[in-house]
């Protein structure tokens, strides 16, 4: 193949009818991109089919423009909702952090290590402990605290720097504050927590606590799509440890620790490479 050829992610999903994958095809090969990839689920429940391909235009007898065109035709035909970006494509993301380090402490060591394909446009925190760790790797760190009375000013602050920076995505990297019905609303999509809890169970005060007390065999943690229902958000990615009545709470703790980190980036990154879809009160992810 030409080594000036480039690798394209197209994603889309729209209401379930007979020929979807036919007619995306059919227009695919007729335009000359060589797919490489190719992921679909049509869930029986929503009625809703989706699509992950991968193609290169390196025997494309159109310009993009005009592939562009011709999706946006097939689009209005099926009632679709689609991506197309090149493969390589880095969104941009911020994070908010509190004073836990542990899920930060990951994310940015995967990102220098090139295995999260993101771009990190700056890091919020409504305390002052991660700045040194932030700054060393290079990226903007802004302390915007918060007290109960300053909250509306502060997620404004938090709105207008993911505005400004162009961000597309906000990672709740134990940020230990609760967002307002508002935000939620305003980024529905684009805002991904960590619980540390396996949920739906656990939820609240001192999860490893309640897990202890009830001698669960796994804990875990769940990565989630924010939304105005507290920890109801869609589920990304769920991690669970094994434990054993011989592990105190404390002992929990810090295996959660690691659940939590890995949970998190690795919803990111599924994220970054656009394999997660909303459906409904769940997710796909391709």
């Amino acid at each position: 193949m030409d080594n000036t050829s480039v690798d394209w992610l197209f994603t889309f999903q729209c209401p379930d009818r007979l020929g979807i994958l036919a007619n995306v095809s059919d227009l695919l090969y007729k335009r000359g991109a060589f797919v490489t990839a190719s992921f679909h689920y049509g869930d029986p429940g929503t009625q809703t089919f989706f699509c992950r391909m991968i193609f290169d235009d390196h025997v494309m007898n159109v310009p993009l423009e005009a592939m562009r065109d011709d999706l946006d035709t097939l689009a209005s035909e099926l009632d679709m909702r689609y991506v197309l970006r090149r493969a390589d494509y880095r969104p941009k993301v911020l994070i908010a952090v509190s004073r836990y380090d542990h899920c930060l402490t990951l994310l940015l060591t995967k990102w220098r290590a090139g295995a999260l394909a993101v771009d990190i446009v700056g890091v919020v925190s409504n305390h002052e402990d991660c700045r040194a760790l932030v700054e060393w790797h290079g990226i903007a760190f802004h302390h915007f605290p918060i007290t109960p009375q300053t909250k509306p000013e502060q997620e404004a602050r938090i709105l207008a720097l993911f505005d400004r920076t162009g961000a597309e995505l906000l990672v709740l990297a134990r940020y230990m504050q609760i967002l307002s019905d508002d935000m939620s609303r305003r980024l529905e999509g684009r805002v991904i927590n960590i619980h540390h809890s396996f949920l739906p169970g656990f939820k609240g005060a001192r999860p490893y606590h309640q897990a202890h007390e009830r001698g669960v065999k796994v804990i875990g943690a769940t990565a989630h799509f924010v939304t105005s229902d507290l920890d109801e958000g869609p589920i990304i990615v769920q991690e669970v440890k094994p434990v054993d009545h011989t592990q105190r709470a404390e002992d929990m703790a810090l295996i959660g620790h690691d659940t939590e980190a890995v949970a998190l980036a690795s919803a990111v990154r599924l994220f970054s490479e656009g394999r997660v879809f909303l459906n409904g009160q769940r997710t796909v992810v391709l």
